[in-house]
């Protein structure tokens, strides 16, 4: 893997990375590998990331451990679990903050819009969605 500024494993025993799953962060996209004899990756370009959350069970907390939740517009994954990683909160803040820089990079307005009305669901649009 080439340049990449973060990288963890998902951990699983005890708070130990003995898993098959692996992420990479570069200045343009988050990279998820997994498998050990037949391999998945995943990539999603940063400025297509939509929102950032943090979920920490007890176990969790007990190991220094969380799981950052992302909602993208891309097509093929939409959502995507950086799983049970270490030191969470640092990572999640470092992945906005890159997020925010590269769609002001690319000139990207965070425009969503609502389906009907501001009371009747949650049905959130992207403004590419309207361009099809």
């Amino acid at each position: 893997m080439d340049n990449y500024l973060w990288k963890d494993r998902k951990h699983i025993i005890f708070g130990l990375p003995w898993s098959f799953t692996r992420y990479y962060l570069n200045k343009d996209k988050l990279v998820i590998d997994s498998g050990l004899f037949s391999r998945t990756e995943e990539e999603v370009r940063l400025y297509r990331v939509l929102d950032i959350s943090l979920r920490r069970t007890l176990r969790d907390r007990v190991w220094g451990l969380g799981t950052v939740h992302l909602c993208t517009a891309d097509k093929s994954t939409p959502e995507i679990n950086i799983k049970r990683i270490r030191h969470p909160v640092k990572f999640k803040e470092m992945l906005s903050d890159m997020v925010e820089a590269k769609r002001d990079e690319k000139r990207i307005a965070a425009r969503e819009y609502m389906a009907s009305s501001p009371f009747d669901g949650d049905d959130v649009y992207d403004e590419a969605d309207f361009h099809s």
